[in-house]
Parts: C-alpha cells; sequence; structure tokens
C-alpha cells in the first residue's frame, strides 16, 4: 500500500516493485502539495534584489576623442563613478568628460539599472568643452 498523499507514478503504475531496484513508482499527489504563490510582490523583489547582484552586463564604452571602444563588464548597481573608476584600471583617463546613453546624460550617481543600461548597451564618452566645476566631482 503506498504512503499517504503518494499516487501510482507512470513507472511502476501499478504499485509492484521492479526486483533488484528500489521502489520508485510512487509521485507526490498535487493535492498533498501546499499552494506556492510565485505572485508575492515581496517574495519575488527580494529574489530579484539577491539575484542582482550577481547578474553582469557586457557593454561598451565609445570614446569619441580616441575613437575606441573598450569592453566592460558591470552590474547594475554600478554608478557612473564605478565605471569611471573601471576605465582607469585600463589605462583610461575619464575626468571631464560625459556619460551618455540613449541621447541622454548620465549622472554620476546614477546606477546602470536606472539608467536603463542593458546587457550589450554602448556607452558614448564625451569630453566636456564647457569644463566641468570641481565642486561636481
Amino acid at each position: 500500500m503506498p504512503p499517504d498523499g503518494l499516487e501510482p507514478g507512470p513507472v511502476c503504475p501499478a504499485w509492484q516493485a521492479v526486483p533488484g531496484l528500489p521502489a520508485l513508482g510512487f509521485m507526490l499527489s498535487l493535492a498533498s502539495l501546499s499552494p506556492v504563490s510565485l505572485a508575492e510582490p515581496e517574495g519575488m523583489e527580494t529574489l530579484r534584489r539577491s539575484l542582482s547582484r550577481w547578474k553582469k552586463y557586457h557593454i561598451k564604452v565609445h570614446l569619441a576623442d580616441e575613437d575606441l571602444l573598450l569592453p566592460l563588464t558591470v552590474r547594475p548597481t554600478d554608478t557612473m563613478m564605478d565605471l569611471r573608476a573601471h576605465l582607469v584600471r585600463e589605462g583610461v583617463t575619464s575626468w571631464k568628460k560625459t556619460f551618455f546613453y540613449n541621447a541622454r546624460v548620465i549622472e554620476e550617481h546614477e546606477t546602470v539599472k536606472e539608467a536603463k543600461i542593458q546587457n550589450g548597451s554602448v556607452l558614448l564618452l564625451i569630453s566636456d568643452k564647457r569644463g566641468k566645476a570641481v565642486d561636481e566631482w
């Protein structure tokens, strides 16, 4: 006799054990499972936030002055200041230069996610001819 909540499965529909193998003919009944709601907003949001920590985007930065296209790997939580640090590690100075994406200036405090930058995007880094004040940095 099968345990409570178990029904015959497709492997062994008559509850007969196969000689030499453990009894694998049992399958959980859907009625015995508790309903799980994946539509919980706070649960899904927490899961989304924890997964975004591991997500990485492969983007490119086009340096208009040098006519270079540099690949970068960034996270959704990286700010434009973090991108500048990545560029410095690559040997590129980004001082007095402005990031553009979709014909819009990206502010220094904006994250990749807030700027709606996606995997495969290309950012434009252009020299600021007017020169930014040191207080802005």
